[in-house]
This record gives structure tokens, C-alpha cells and sequence, in this order.
């Protein structure tokens, strides 16, 4: 089944997805070793003096015939780690590193982007990140994200469920060898692509602690950002929202509400076509991850193959998929532009190829040859095609459940988000309502029944972290404390 990929924060020019599936075979290694992780990390290159916070890197592995091994970063938490809860965060993709969610999202690390030291990238310390108040284990999942890597090429043949498996079995090999965590809340947690992943491994959980099985962790709850979570409900939404933001006019939308058949995946009418022709002109120079910033090539080793045109033979759906458009990262520090956040995720490529970098990881040597932020050929499969059923399972456990959506962000708006929590005909608790930081509106909020929250972040993208970084570290801040946002 082909998949979309949402590579989390990148400017499209052009639209129509299109997936490149080839993949390079890896050449045979020596057995390495299975231990799960080393010390603490004191020191990184890039970063002036000690690390201010705990940082532990390791691997697990997952798949023991065909040498698969998931990387992780393990950041305590910088108030108190035997208290406070424990996150696994998962990034989207399929297949991009968890060091997006790291360093440019919630993590404790950032790249300076306005300055570099001989060419090489400067780190500093995010002063909004969730490990202030939370231990979080950053991982990179499936198998070839990352540093995640498998000793056969067959063991790089992924899905949607046997990722989930595969977590699953990371979890109890990590608390086996952290089981002084066991007691500590536990929160599945991810954003975009990971939108189909973390309520099922949540309800994976839900169910091993209700029939006394072995994955009988403490688990607490669930958040999703600008969440992947069923093409039913995330597709149609992006056209009501490019006309709710102005982008389409009223005339072009009320023609493609009578002339196309959202659903139908047959032959379109002329009418059709037209109008969606139409929309196409209008899209073109939006940024769809977040619709105010510039278009921006995205910096990225893998170069995509571009269509002009949509298919005609595909329904509505198919033909506004919005595409990434890639190029060539052929760029040197000097190069990137402030105004392109986009081109900044070419830091993460130099540090994270540098020989020091990985020594200082504790990377395998000879294991990925090259890192990439998304590695885009991985074989994946998407075999969940909808993830509703599971929040439904885990919330009706009474499980609590935090769901947030940039509301700049066309990937996966709001709309469609908010589409499929209203189709779980819970009652709303607490009507819709402005949530606050530093005294300022910084998006809206709706509780509902069986301990669910959804917040907008306004001004947020996808994600929505990375553009509002202080409101969303003051949302799940509330959130984990079970405070009101």
C-alpha cells in the first residue's frame, strides 16, 4: 500500500505526491554488540562546555535475526527524574530521525542558526524544552531513521504494525535494563507521520495491562501533534481550510463542493478537474507546513521527481496531495538563509556525518554510512489506515489524551483533526475556549469526556513545536502536571 510521507517541517513548491521506493543494499558486518546503552554523555562537539542536562545514547535491539537495532537518546528530566513522568517520543516520516524532534523540536538541544565554528554547526541549549519537566526517551523508529539500522537488508522491510511491534519490544528491553523508571508515568508521544503509531502502541499497552501481560508498564496517556491519522478525515480537510484562510476564493471552493465528490475515487467530471486546476493555481506559491512562511527548497540528500500535472484518473483526494519538493544539499553553512528555515536542516546533516559526532554517540561504526534527517527509502509499507478506532480504545480506558494542531499548518490542518475527535461523539466538558501565555492568546482549547484535550497553537506549523516552541513547552507543561491549559 503507498504511503504519504510527512516529513515533518519541510516548504513544498509543488504538489502531488509522488514517493521514491528504491533502496540502496548494505553491505555485510561483523556482529556487534547487543548492549542497550553507555554512560552518560558529558560533552558534545558543537556545544561550549558540559552538557547542562543527562544525556544517555544507545541502541536496542529488536529483531535478533536479522540484527535490527533502534537508536535512542535518553535526556532525565531537569527537575526530577525519579518523579517526574517518562515520554517516548517518536518523529514522523516515515523515516526521520528522532534528532528533528531533538534538536529542532522539544528537545534540550538546538542549532545556532546565525552562527558556526570553522564550518562546523554551533548547539545550544533550548531553554523551552519538555525535559524540563519530563524524562524522554528520543527514538529513532522504524529501523533506518536515524541511526537505526538492521545487519540484513531484508530486516529494513518495514510497516506501520511492525514498527509498532518493534517499539514495543524496545520498551520492555530498555525497562529491563531501566528499571528504575518502571514506577514512573508513562506517555506514548509523537507528532505528524507518528500520528498513526503512538495511540497504537498506547493501545497495544492498554491492553497487555487489562489481560496481565508482559507489556504491563504505567502507562499514563498519549499526545499526538499535527497528527497523521486518517485519510478520511485529514484529506478533505485541506481544502476548507485553504479557503478559510483565503487562499482559495469563494467562488473556486463552492465550485468544488458541487462539482467534485469528495470519496469518490472514479473518473472526476470536467468540472471537476477544472476546479481543482484551479486550486492548484492558487497553491502554488504556499508553503503548506505552514501557510505564512516563504517557499523554500527543502535541504535534503535525496532529490524527489516532481509531477506537473495531477492524474486525472484519480479521485480528488489523490490529485491535491500536497508535494514536497527536495533538492540537492549541496549547500555549506555560509549558505543557508534565515529566511529559510527549511535550508537550517542541513546543520543537522553535517553534525550528525561528523566522525567526533558519532564517536561521541557511541555510534556503531560502519552502520549507516550516511545519516540523513528523513531517510525516504526505507521499504514501508502503511497498514493502518486508520488510527480512529484506537484513540477510541485507549480514551474510553480512561486514559488521558492531549491532540494539538498548528492552526497554520495544511500538512494535516485542524479541521480534519477536529473532524475526527468529533466523531468519537464524546461530551464536551469544557467548551472552546482561549489558552494563554505570557498573558497573550496562544491558541484555542476544548476538553471533552473520557480525558481528552485538544489545543490549537496559534501561529503554529508542522509542526507545531518548532514554531512556537515557548507556548507548547507551557501546554504540555500543564498537561503532565494535569493542570487545566
Amino acid at each position: 500500500m503507498a504511503r504519504t510521507r510527512f516529513p515533518g517541517k519541510l516548504c513544498c513548491a509543488t504538489f502531488f505526491f509522488l514517493l521514491c521506493c528504491s533502496y540502496a543494499s548494505r553491505p555485510s558486518r561483523p556482529p556487534i554488540s547487543n548492549s542497550s546503552g553507555g554512560g552518560a554523555i558529558t560533552h558534545l562537539p558543537g556545544f561550549q562546555g558540559p552538557l547542562p542536562f543527562h544525556l544517555q545514547t544507545g541502541y536496542v535491539e529488536v529483531d535478533q535475526s536479522n540484527g535490527v537495532r533502534l537508536f535512542y537518546y535518553f535526556v532525565r528530566s531537569e527537575r526530577s527524574p525519579a518523579d517526574d513522568p517518562l515520554m517516548l517520543w517518536l518523529t514522523g516520516g516515515p523515516g526521520c530521525s528522532v534528532l528533528s524532534g531533538l534538536a529542532y523540536e522539544i528537545g534540550p538541544l538546538s542549532f545556532d542558526i546565525k552562527g558556526n565554528v570553522d564550518g562546523f554547526p554551533k548547539l545550544m541549549y533550548n531553554q523551552d524544552s519538555w525535559t524540563k519537566v519530563s524524562n524522554v526517551i528520543f527514538l529513532d523508529s522504524p529501523v533506518g531513521a536515524g541511526f537505526s539500522y538492521s545487519d540484513t537488508d531484508r530486516g529494513y522491510v518495514s510497516s506501520d504494525t511492525k514498527a509498532v511491534n518493534q517499539i514495543l519490544i524496545f520498551l520492555r528491553k530498555w525497562f529491563e535494563e531501566h528499571p528504575e523508571f518502571l514506577s514512573n508515568p508513562l506517555y506514548i508521544a509523537g507528532d505528524s507521520y507518528s500520528g498513526k503509531i503512538v495511540p497504537t502502541i498506547a493501545s497495544e499497552i492498554a491492553r497487555g495491562k487489562e489481560g496481565g501481560h508482559e507489556l504491563n508498564f504505567n502507562l499514563k496517556g498519549y499526545l499526538v501533534g499535527n497528527p497523521v491519522t486518517d485519510s478520511n478525515f485529514d484529506d478533505p480537510s485541506k481544502i476548507p481550510f485553504a479557503h478559510g484562510m483565503g487562499i482559495i476564493s469563494d467562488e473556486i471552493y463552492e465550485s468544488y463542493k458541487k462539482s467534485c465528490s469528495v470519496g469518490d475515487n472514479s473518473h472526476q467530471s470536467i468540472e471537476c478537474i477544472n476546479s481543482l486546476y484551479a486550486i492548484q493555481e492558487c497553491l502554488k506559491g504556499i508553503c503548506p507546513n505552514h501557510v505564512l512562511e516563504p517557499v523554500c527548497a527543502f535541504a535534503s540528500p535525496h532529490a524527489h521527481k516532481m509531477e506537473t500535472k495531477p492524474n486525472l484518473n484519480s479521485g480528488p483526494r489523490e490529485m491535491l496531495q500536497l508535494q514536497e519538493y527536495t533538492a540537492d544539499a549541496q549547500l555549506n553553512l555560509s549558505e543557508i538563509s534565515l529566511q529559510c528555515r527549511t535550508a537550517g536542516y542541513i546543520m543537522s546533516s553535517v553534525w550528525a556525518n561528523n566522525a567526533s559526532v558519532r564517536e561521541a554517540l557511541g555510534i556503531h561504526k560502519g552502520t549507516v554510512p550516511s545519516w540523513s534527517r528523513c531517510n525516504y527509502s526505507i521499504p514501508y509499507t502503511s497498514d493502518i489506515p486508520s488510527t480512529v478506532k484506537y484513540h477510541l480504545d485507549v480514551t474510553t480506558k480512561d486514559y488521558r489524551s492531549l491532540v494539538y494542531s498548528g492552526d497554520h499548518d495544511m500538512i494535516i490542518p485542524h479541521i480534519g483533526t477536529q473532524a475526527w475527535i468529533k466523531s468519537l461523539n464524546f461530551s464536551i466538558m469544557d467548551h472552546w475556549r482561549p489558552w494563554f501565555v505570557d498573558g497573550q492568546v496562544a491558541g484555542f482549547t476544548r476538553s471533552y469526556s473520557n480525558n481528552l484535550t485538544f489545543a490549537t497553537v496559534k501561529g503554529g506549523g508542522h509542526t507545531a513545536p518548532e514554531y512556537m516552541p515557548r507556548q507548547c513547552f507551557a501546554m504540555f507543561a500543564r498537561w503532565i502536571s494535569g493542570d487545566p491549559l
